[in-house]
C-alpha cells in the first residue's frame, strides 16, 4: 500500500493527513499525538475512525494541521482520517457514515458587523 493523502476541514482548521501501513504511530506537526492533543477527549476524537473500523494499530499517520483552535484541529484530523479509511476500504463507509464522521461541519464564525458590538449583539440603547 502506498501513502494515502486526504484533507479535512473544520471551522478555520485545515488538516492534511498522510496514511501508510505501519504500527499505529500518529504524528501531528512532527509531535506525538499525546504531546499535541493533551486531553483524552481530543485523543479519542482523532482515534475514532480507527476504533470504529477496528484498525487501531495497522496504519502510521502523519498530519500537518494549521488554523483554528485545538478542538477544530482535532475534528479536522478526524474528518481527514475518516475519508482515508473510506478510500482504503469502501466497507468502512458503513461504519463511519451513521456516526456522522464523513460529514463536513459547515458552521463558521459569523463576522462582526459595523455599528454593532459583536456579530448579533447591538450597542445598548438608552433613553434619557
Amino acid at each position: 500500500m502506498e501513502v494515502v493523502h486526504k484533507i479535512g476541514r473544520r471551522k478555520t482548521a485545515v488538516a492534511r493527513v498522510y496514511v501508510s501501513e505501519g504500527k499505529g504511530n500518529i504524528t501531528i506537526n512532527k509531535r506525538d499525538l499525546k504531546d499535541y492533543f493533551t486531553t483524552a477527549t481530543l485523543q479519542y476524537k482523532v482515534k475514532q475512525p480507527f476504533a470504529l473500523t477496528n484498525t487501531e494499530d495497522n496504519y502510521d499517520v502523519k498530519v500537518n494541521v494549521y488554523g483554528g483552535g485545538i478542538t477544530g484541529q482535532a475534528e479536522a484530523v478526524r474528518l481527514a482520517l475518516s475519508r482515508v479509511m473510506c478510500e482504503i476500504d469502501e466497507e468502512n463507509r458503513l461504519a463511519l457514515k451513521p456516526e456522522g464522521l464523513l460529514t463536513r461541519d459547515p458552521r463558521m464564525v459569523e463576522r462582526k458587523k459595523f455599528g454593532q458590538k459583536k456579530a448579533r449583539k447591538k450597542f445598548q440603547f438608552s433613553k434619557r
